[in-house]
């Protein structure tokens, strides 16, 4: 067996976790990922033999380029798993870049983060069959003028990750780049009653970092328990791609890389 070597972004419990113990158990290098100093304690805790926690709050575009340059003091890394996100019951708060949240975290920390760590040859995004509700809607991304809702931001958001997933195995020929959804499974963002396994809800997205298996060495596509699903045709709309490209660096001040 090749040894990968992974970073798993929200990862100091649910299905980040979940990931990580998974592939450690198998004999993978893991680096973890937590909010704050507490929090990665608790990471670190909970999967010793993990070889790093990288900390910050990708809430905050400064702490998410930390945890972009603590990924690449650690790094190369052969996968990464951008989990990291918040839920659709979340009310609309503002980050301290003036940015909402459900986007700051869900959407615009994965771009920068992948824009900004040394490319790895796989990547892997968690979307949310919810996306298929999402309406890419760039006219209000920050939700100023619409009247808030925390579920259709959310299942914008994951239709974004999605989009975002399918734009870089677009543009990055070479790399390996695909969208998850895990399932509705009992976390603290899904809750105690959601009816998928946790188990299995963190296997397609650590099969996807590191299997040889031909199906998990394809490119562009949308996976739900090793299998694959179609998507929202937005996900897949080159113009919706480019915009929200274009949208993400205008907000991060960072442009997406073309090549390596």
């Amino acid at each position: 067996m090749v040894i990968s070597k992974v970073l798993i972004t929200g990862s100091s419990d649910g299905l980040g976790l979940a990931a990580g113990k998974r592939l450690l158990a198998a004999g993978h290098e893991v680096a973890l990922h937590a909010r704050n100093e507490n929090r990665a304690k608790d990471a670190q805790a909970a999967a010793p033999t993990a070889a790093a926690v990288v900390i910050g709050d990708v809430a905050s575009i400064a702490e998410t380029r930390a945890v972009a340059e603590q990924a690449n003091r650690l790094g190369p890394f052969d996968a990464v798993i951008h989990n990291v996100g918040v839920g659709d019951r979340e009310r609309r708060i503002e980050t301290a870049d003036g940015l909402e949240h459900t986007f700051a975290i869900n959407v615009l920390a994965p771009y920068l983060l992948t824009a900004l760590i040394k490319p790895p040859r796989r990547l892997v995004y968690l979307s949310s069959g919810m996306h298929q509700g999402g309406n890419p809607d760039f006219d209000d991304l920050q939700w100023k003028r619409r009247r808030w809702s925390g579920m259709q931001a959310y299942s914008d958001s994951k239709l974004f990750d999605a989009a975002l997933a399918f734009a870089i195995a677009r543009r990055w020929p070479w790399a390996l780049s695909n969208a998850v959804d895990p399932g509705w499974v009992p976390t603290k963002m899904g809750g105690r009653g959601a009816p998928d396994n946790l188990d299995e809800g963190s296997e397609t997205q650590a099969w996807l970092a590191v299997s040889d298996e031909p199906a998990a060495r394809t490119t562009g596509g949308y996976w739900y328990h090793k299998r694959r699903r179609q998507s929202h045709p937005a996900a897949h709309d080159e113009t919706v791609q480019e915009a929200l490209l274009a949208a993400c660096e205008e907000l991060s001040g960072t442009a997406f890389p073309d090549s390596m």
